[in-house]
């Protein structure tokens, strides 16, 4: 009986689960997985399908980037998908056609019977889509309940828990010394000096570890190592790219960078200000200055090239970096269509654009517009004067400060400019192609369309001229026009150079069409050339007592030669707004049709009372409601800490990317980043370096080694190596060479010679001298055509363009710059000194001095044995060649010598270059 009673059992069961549909048979497992869209379905499509039928392409009228498009009818009038239908659907019947010509893919292997399958039960369960796992808001997760006395803060809980999932147990602790340089390094980019070690040894409190990370995130140094990883985000340099590649004052930005992370600036008024400082109610000089980080672009100096050309290459260049730097999406792939891969239309990617389109520059050789800083007192006490005669010559309050605020502008930014390459109609003169100035001959004219003058009755002009009897006339409509103003050239004003000067005009009620006409009949060639003109107001007062030495003053200002001069952003306003179009194709010279500022609609809406500008935009990136920004900083500083952030691809949380090592874990972070931490980078930081999961030994067991080669799994502490900037500085500091000077213009340490020998260029390298030859790496002179030789050994890029990660290799060239390089050897030399300052006579105590100065640890036997072998072999060998000695250190001592030559070595060990 049970055996009777067990087949019909088993025969039901089976009855039950066949199902006879149009002849065909399917078996439906009542406990069959839900498939998942994003895990399951969307990596297939992506390396499969989408190529064809995606962003680029759309063979056959299908599409699977958009879900719409994907049920949508193809070309054949029927939808390829047919949710809940798999033998309706023409895509399950193409993958699986036995004819070549006709089975999908195209090209390549079939699909694989797994991968059919998961597409086939995806559609019989209803082809449900899913939005990608970047793209949803983070939700509220609490961390894991683990037992274990390993665990330090909560981030411990996420990473044990997976830990134990693949049974596996976290490392041992690193021992203090180890962590102390590991600590020290990834907050400060410099190693612990001996004291702060002696200290943090002898430290026995429970708190001794968070006392050192305190002290690190209050140290100056703090700001100058977190500065030296964002300039790469901003690819700050102090030239201007391109062929001529010429000087670059910009490094007010990089001591506002370093001041920020000291400051501990929240990552959402760090973010703002320097993508919209400038459009900030009453902006401080700091919050302009802020705004350099989008005036790194290149600019193209070249003569012949065209303005509109790179002014549109360096806006293209913002909307791809903003998108890269704090969403993590690839923007550059929808310039020319659709995103192959992420549901990103062609169209926003233009209405990012347009809220880049409306800054003043235009790739002009001044590259204006900058912010004036005037380094004389005399200087600064004029403005002052200037500033106290408008406020005495207006009674009302607020229309003084106003009418301030406007000639403060005026002097400092000087904007909106109208550059010479605008004016058109020119005759008897011509655009020149070197600098784009307007030059002109005797009955010279050139146009100035749709000129607004509305209030305005004073032009600037910055010119050069070559003729004191010279008058340039402006005339309303057409050359023989009205006349609304006049200007005496004078050659004395100018010297040969160029002078701003200004004279009074007609206002007019409405947009007008200008004509400078130039006149100078006693002259045969150019005798003007015009950089810029510009419109504004008179100075108030005019005819009282001291208007004119005022003038006077505001017109010294406006020439003084005593600044410096930073590229900011400035917004156009009125008039001189552009209007966004779309490229067709990519093409910069073909538009097609209009849009106004837009993100795209797979993320939070911008919300209908933020500003359509670069404030908007900002804003909308911070809000809480933006599903990436918050997560793509802390897997930035995740990364920083660990040499791999929770996302691997830092640059890319799109469909492409990696997926998240510990996906609860990055939302967790984003979370406490924005709501615990109130957006404060030093908070975010500590969290994570005084976690269990920070302090872990970085040794590795060969089974570990096997299982998890890149530390996904984070069983064991990072071990990594330090960055460019970070070799250099500690070679100085162990050397005691390092400058703790801060701030200020670019330095040139020594570098070989004739590197910077360049066409069209007379930019030098003049090596600086006294303790600017020391000072950290981050204050070098970056020019991007020839950047620090040394930097570029170790993987620096050229910063022409946004670097999210730096890559990392591991060749001969960097020991050949370690082991050579002068900076190097002078520092070799530095330690070797150090040694015989603590140690004077006893050779292997020496070596233990060198050792533990250079990687705050005590030396292994053996190690300590090659070190004195190669001690001893060097000295015999300098005893032989006394003159070798002499011109490796200057000095004639065979000991001082063969002692730098093995602090040469240790400063080679993989120990000194790496952190672990």
């Amino acid at each position: 009986m049970s055996d009777i009673f067990t087949e019909k059992k088993y025969l039901f069961l089976l009855l039950s689960g066949v199902i006879l549909l149009f002849g065909g048979v399917y078996i439906i497992n009542s406990h069959e997985k839900t498939v998942d869209y994003n895990k399951d379905i969307k990596p297939i499509l992506n390396n499969q399908c989408i190529a064809c039928h995606g962003g680029v392409k759309r063979s056959s009228g299908f599409s699977l980037l958009f879900q719409e498009e994907a049920y949508s009818p193809n070309e054949s009038g029927k939808p390829a998908i047919v949710p809940g239908n798999p033998e309706e659907s023409e895509m399950i019947r193409r993958i699986n056609h036995p004819n070549p010509e006709e089975r999908m893919p195209p090209e390549g292997e079939p699909l694989s019977a797994d991968k059919i399958e998961l597409l086939t039960q995806w559609i019989e369960q209803g082809a449900k889509w899913g939005e990608h796992w970047a793209y949803q808001k983070p939700q509220p997760v609490s961390p894991p309940q683990v037992n274990s006395g390993w665990v330090e803060n909560d981030i411990d809980r996420f990473i044990l828990r997976g830990l134990h999932d693949r049974d596996l147990k976290p490392s041992l602790r690193a021992d203090k010394a180890t962590l102390l340089r590991r600590v020290t390094l990834d907050l400060t980019g410099l190693p612990p000096t001996q004291k702060q070690l002696e200290t943090f040894l002898n430290d026995d409190s429970p708190d001794a570890y968070e006392k050192v990370v305190n002290r690190l995130l209050d140290s100056p140094r703090y700001g100058e190592r977190w500065a030296a990883m964002w300039m790469d985000l901003a690819r700050y340099a102090d030239s201007k790219g391109y062929e001529k590649d010429g000087h670059r004052n910009i490094w007010q930005y990089r001591d506002w960078l370093i001041n920020a992370f000291n400051e501990d600036k929240p990552y959402d008024d760090f973010t703002i200000e320097q993508l919209a400082g400038d459009l900030l109610p009453n902006p401080t000089d700091q919050q302009i200055i802020a705004t350099a980080f989008h005036r790194n672009t290149m600019n193209n100096d070249e003569g012949g090239t065209n303005d509109e050309e790179f002014r549109v290459a360096a806006v293209i260049d913002r909307v791809n970096t903003t998108w890269n730097v704090w969403l993590a999406t690839t923007m550059e792939c929808v310039q020319c269509h659709a995103h192959p891969y992420d549901p990103i239309r062609f169209e926003d990617f233009y209405r990012s654009y347009a809220y880049f389109n409306n800054t003043a520059d235009e790739d002009v050789p001044s590259e204006a517009p900058t912010l004036t800083t005037f380094k004389s007192e005399t200087d600064q006490q004029q403005l002052d004067e200037i500033k106290q005669w408008i406020e005495s010559q207006i009674d009302e309050p607020e229309v003084s400060n106003q009418k301030i605020d406007r000639f403060v502008e005026l002097i400092r930014i000087a904007e909106p400019k109208i550059h010479g390459h605008s004016f058109d109609e020119v005759r008897n003169g011509t655009i020149t192609s070197t600098n784009n100035y307007l030059a002109v001959k005797h009955n010279g004219v050139a146009r100035i369309k749709d000129a607004d003058l509305r209030g305005k009755d004073r032009m600037f002009i910055r010119s050069s001229t070559s003729s004191s009897s010279g008058v340039i006339e402006i005339r309303k409509g057409n050359p023989d026009g009205p006349m609304i103003g006049r200007m005496q050239t004078d050659e004395s004003s100018g010297n040969g150079g160029f002078h701003i000067t200004s004279i009074p005009i007609t206002p007019q009620q409405e947009l007008t069409d200008l004509y400078l006409v130039f006149h100078d009949p006693g002259n045969d060639g150019y005798l003007n050339y015009i950089e810029w003109i510009l419109f504004h107001q008179s100075l108030p007062g005019n005819g009282q007592p001291g208007h004119e030495e005022t003038l006077d003053n505001l017109h010294a200002l406006l020439n003084s030669k005593e600044t410096i001069e930073t590229p900011v952003m400035v917004e156009l306003e009125g008039n001189y707004r552009r209007t966004t179009q779309i490229f067709e194709r990519g093409n910069w010279m073909v538009h097609g049709d209009t849009v106004k500022p837009g993100v795209p609609g797979i993320l939070n809406p911008m919300p209908e009372e933020y500003p359509e500008n670069r404030l908007g935009l900002s804003r909308w990136m911070m809000s809480n409601e933006n599903p990436l920004t918050a997560r793509v900083m802390v897997n930035r500083l995740w990364a920083e800490l660990f040499g791999t952030g929770i996302v691997e691809t830092l640059s890319d949380f799109g469909s492409q990317g990696y997926l998240p090592s510990h996906p609860e874990l990055l939302d967790w972070l984003a979370l406490q980043f924005m709501n615990e931490h109130k957006w404060s980078i030093k908070k975010q930081l500590k969290q994570i370096v005084m976690s269990a999961t920070y302090r872990q030994s970085s040794n590795v067991s060969p089974d570990l080694q096997r299982l998890d080669p890149k530390n996904r799994l984070l069983a064991r502490g990072p071990r990594t190596r330090l960055t460019a900037e970070q070799v250099r500085d500690q070679a100085l500091a162990v050397a005691g060479l390092l400058s703790d000077k801060m701030y200020g213009p670019s330095v040139m340490p020594p570098q070989p010679e004739g590197l910077w020998q360049v066409v069209y260029s007379g930019l030098e390298w003049k090596t600086s001298e006294g303790e600017d030859k020391y000072r950290r790496a981050l204050y070098t002179y970056w020019r991007r055509t020839n950047p620090y030789p040394s930097m570029i050994a170790f993987d620096a890029p050229s910063r022409e363009v946004c670097v999210v990660e730096r890559i990392n290799t591991n060749t001969p060239l960097q020991a050949l710059v370690t082991l050579n390089d002068p900076v190097y050897v002078e520092a070799a030399k530095g330690l070797a000194e150090r040694i015989l300052e603590k140690t004077p006579n006893d050779i292997e105590q020496q070596l233990e001095t060198g050792y533990r100065l250079a990687i705050q640890q005590d030396i292994g036997t053996e190690k300590l044995e090659d070190l004195k072998y190669l001690y001893q072999e060097t000295k015999v060998h300098f005893r032989q060649h006394p003159k070798e000695a002499e011109e490796l250190t200057g000095e004639q001592s065979i000991e001082l010598a063969a002692l730098t030559i093995v602090s040469n070595a240790i400063m080679n060990l993989d120990e000194f270059l790496t952190k672990s």
